[in-house]
């Protein structure tokens, strides 16, 4: 068991205790909030619970268990697609349950942990359980992500995501009919007010953009492309959500589930369907696509059927 026992400066006055913490200590959010929820904060001898406020010159005492490092553990992944390789990158076509990369708690595949399995080499650069990762997918969402294999990639992609030169085009099946047809939200995303491993509009999130236009409209429901000019944690969930249009199969952001179930999906209708950016070392811009898998193509077939 680790402790600390410090004052609260006064630039965090009035700051939550889980965000406070993240910048005090390094915590990530996730785990400052996991320490205020077992007991471990207290300010003043009073127990704070991870959305509490800090009060300038109060004396916090932090206590913590430190959790053991994730890592990458081989596990075959007969579905996960390779559409395209060379020296310093591979896109896959990731399938639904599997996730980008090992995490604390997260007992199932991942793309990483398919790729060494097959043999691949990826980037030594980035976390350790995050070697080669430039981006993510949700383990609900299919489709294509990019890993680099170079050390060279790697600088290279992290810059095109940040600098927004990379076409991320995505599919979604969402509730109702968006208003208008086509059109852009432009709305932050923060970690939820009172659910840590949730996200949501709020009015200090960090800047969101997504844009979407409606491909094929049917009863009850709407097939959207989305390019995203972001990329925050369940961006798209939250957006279309906040919409009032939520992914259909994903009832943590509002979905239903009696129409999830009359579809047959166990998952979110979301899948990274176009991947586009220039080569890190060739220049050509490289441009792959994902059709759709079986579970999410027979839920189109249902909704077309109605």
């Amino acid at each position: 068991m680790d402790s600390r026992t410090l004052p609260v400066p006064d630039g965090l006055d009035g700051v939550r205790v889980d965000a406070a913490l993240a910048k005090m200590l390094g915590f990530s959010r996730t785990f400052a909030a996991e320490v205020a929820d077992a007991g471990g904060v207290r300010m003043d001898g009073r127990a704070l619970g991870k959305s509490d406020r800090l009060r300038a010159g109060g004396w916090l005492d932090v206590e913590w268990q430190e959790r053991r490092e994730a890592e990458i553990v081989p596990i075959a992944v007969p579905d996960l697609g390779i559409v395209y390789d060379d020296d310093d990158l591979v896109v896959v076509d990731k399938p639904f349950g599997v996730a980008a990369h090992p995490s604390v708690g997260w007992e199932g595949p991942t793309v990483l942990g398919a790729l060494v399995a097959a043999g691949f080499r990826v980037a030594t650069s980035g976390a350790a359980e995050r070697q080669g990762i430039v981006h993510r997918l949700d383990v609900g969402t299919s489709g294509l992500m990019v890993v680099a294999k170079s050390e060279r990639a790697y600088t290279a992609l992290k810059r095109a995501f940040k600098e927004r030169e990379v076409d991320k085009v995505y599919h979604a099946v969402v509730q109702g009919h968006p208003d208008p047809l086509a059109g852009t939200i432009d709305a932050p995303i923060g970690r939820h007010p009172s659910h840590s491993w949730k996200f949501a509009v709020t009015p200090d999130g960090k800047n969101s953009v997504t844009h979407y236009e409606t491909l094929e409209a049917f009863r009850g429901a709407s097939l959207l492309e989305i390019h995203l000019e972001t990329g925050r944690t369940h961006q798209i969930r939250v957006h279309m959500a906040a919409h009032r249009h939520p992914c259909v199969g994903d009832p943590l952001y509002g979905g239903d589930p009696t129409v999830a179930a009359r579809l047959g999906l166990s998952r979110q209708w979301l899948h990274a369907h176009r991947l586009s950016f220039d080569h890190p070392v060739t220049g050509e811009r490289l441009t792959t696509t994902s059709p759709y898998p079986a579970d999410l193509a027979h839920a189109l077939d249902v909704l077309r059927g109605d």
